[in-house]
């Protein structure tokens, strides 16, 4: 299966005024649903906290852990139902939008058969394993009149929400370069579901990196990809927590660079070069970020509202329902997510043969290297 990678829009010639670029996350102007969410591990916390701060409508809760959902429903939705069983969820009538947050590994199903429900979805990240079935869920919701989207919550931490809209708005003209490196500590998964993870970086982290790559660089077609990845000194987690990759486009480059064995001194630094302006964005993590745009021989500090965690959840979901509210396509759509995906997968095949690969070239990942 190819995946067609398709350019963004040109840029306009005219450059807005950075006050009215809009990063922030945005609700639709009346459509409230409900909504069932499947799945309640520990990243649910976040969705909740941010559709409970929105005013969205939750009314029920699944897991095979009936006890995390009742935990959940305690702390956020008091009057929510709570059941163990995805089935009963989506048979609830009143539902029309489902938050379906499992490991990708059993995801698929479920998806299908929310969709099948005739119920909108939101996706937890990463998507799928195998792009082909990607495809074939997004031509089910395509034929079922459902909206199918992404959690690519990144798109809506302030910082990267700010650059993509102002890349798109012409501000640094056409991109060139970018590059991002991130130092912080994941450990934390040492013990956990993701410790079996053989590339828990370079897919399931860094997919967010490889997501906004297609935002910032929209325009430009990716021809081929190089990664790699290795175990750092001392870490405690299974799986190799530094990785690095670089993908190559028709007219600009873009670098990769994770340590997720970074104990003390940890920071999330991009740089995006355009021909007009660049862009560079500094941190200690990924939550806190100091934006600089330099452009015409001056420096603009950008003041930043929001926030990554929980804001980048009220912003993937506040997308999926002002899609369905006016009837668009959602630019967090499953289409839109399958081009990220083959970029990931081709740093993983990269990174397992030592070698570069092309986007879509490579449609699913095993066992053995997810």
């Amino acid at each position: 299966m190819q995946i067609k990678f398709v350019r963004g829009p040109t840029s306009p010639n005219v450059i807005m005024n950075l006050a009215d670029i809009v990063y922030l996350p945005s609700d639709p102007t009346a459509y409230r649903p409900a909504i069932g969410l499947i799945g309640c591990g520990a990243i649910t916390e976040e969705h909740l906290t941010a559709y409970r701060d929105a005013d969205y409508n939750v009314v029920a809760l699944c897991d095979i852990d009936r006890a995390a959902a009742q935990a959940r429903r305690e702390a956020f939705f008091p009057e929510a139902t709570v059941t163990a069983s995805a089935e009963e969820l989506l048979a609830m009538p009143e539902i029309e939008v489902v938050d379906i947050a499992t490991h990708v590994a059993v995801r698929p199903p479920l998806v299908e058969a929310a969709l099948r429900a005739d119920k909108h979805v939101l996706s937890q990240k990463p998507f799928v394993l195998d792009l082909a079935e990607g495809n074939r869920l997004s031509a089910l919701a395509d034929a079922s009149k459902r909206k199918l989207a992404v959690n690519q919550n990144g798109r809506w931490a302030p910082h990267f929400c700010f650059m993509r809209r102002a890349i798109a708005h012409g501000v640094l003209g056409k991109v060139q370069s970018v590059q991002m490196a991130v130092h912080w500590d994941h450990n934390w998964i040492a013990g956990t579901e993701f410790d079996r993870m053989r590339h828990v970086i370079l897919f399931d982290f860094a997919i967010h990196w490889f997501d906004i790559l297609g935002c910032f660089l929209g325009d430009h077609t990716p021809q081929w990809v190089t990664a790699s990845c290795t175990h750092a000194a001392g870490q405690r987690a299974r799986p190799p927590l530094l990785a690095q990759a670089s993908v190559e486009y028709e007219s600009a480059q873009a670098q990769l660079f994770f340590n997720g064995n970074t104990v003390t001194g940890q920071s999330d630094t991009t740089t995006i070069v355009g021909t007009e302006g660049t862009f560079k964005s500094t941190g200690p993590d990924l939550g806190k970020q100091t934006l600089t745009l330099f452009r015409k021989g001056k420096s603009e500090k950008i003041n930043l509202a929001g926030s990554w965690f929980p804001g980048g959840f009220h912003g993937t979901m506040g997308e999926l329902l002002s899609a369905i509210e006016v009837g668009r396509t959602s630019e967090i759509s499953a289409a839109n997510n399958l081009q990220s995906l083959a970029l990931c997968f081709a740093a993983v095949e990269s990174a397992e043969q030592g070698r570069a690969v092309v986007p879509g070239s490579v449609t699913e990942l095993t066992d053995s290297t997810s």
